[in-house]
């Protein structure tokens, strides 16, 4: 393979390559999983923060789908760029909306994860026990 057929693409990763349709299969499979996971997670836990990673894993998803399209040739080249960096920006906007949901309302004693009903009395060594 010479640096050309790199640079140019065309003879392994160019339109209807099949280098290029597993690629984007895997990546669809793999997002395609990822958000029926995202979608159980939400279902259970109900809150803001999972539906907008759900969200988020849901844009990944299209994306693959957007760039499977476009590998065939049925989504032109303009849309496929309008697509994907609108998705790009909307994906990062959730994944720090959910880390903003995440981070505390007000200054707390640090306990660690376990909530103030499960710490107890200090351990001898100044530790705390957990139960």
């Amino acid at each position: 393979m010479s640096a050309r057929t790199l640079q140019t693409g065309t003879d392994w990763a160019g339109e209807g390559s099949l280098f290029l349709y597993g690629i984007i299969l895997m990546a669809g499979i793999g997002t395609g999983i990822l958000f029926v996971a995202s979608l159980f997670a939400y279902r259970q836990r109900q809150s803001t923060r999972y539906l907008a990673i759900t969200a988020a894993v849901g844009a990944l998803f299209v994306r693959s789908v957007v760039g499977f399209g476009t590998a065939t040739g049925r989504v032109p080249m303009i849309v496929h760029h309008l697509i994907e960096h609108t998705f790009d920006f909307m994906i990062a906007a959730l994944v720090l909306y959910a880390a903003y949901l995440s981070t505390p309302t007000q200054l707390e004693p640090n306990t660690g994860d376990v909530p103030e009903e499960q710490v107890s009395e200090k351990k001898p060594g100044g530790g705390r026990s957990r139960e």
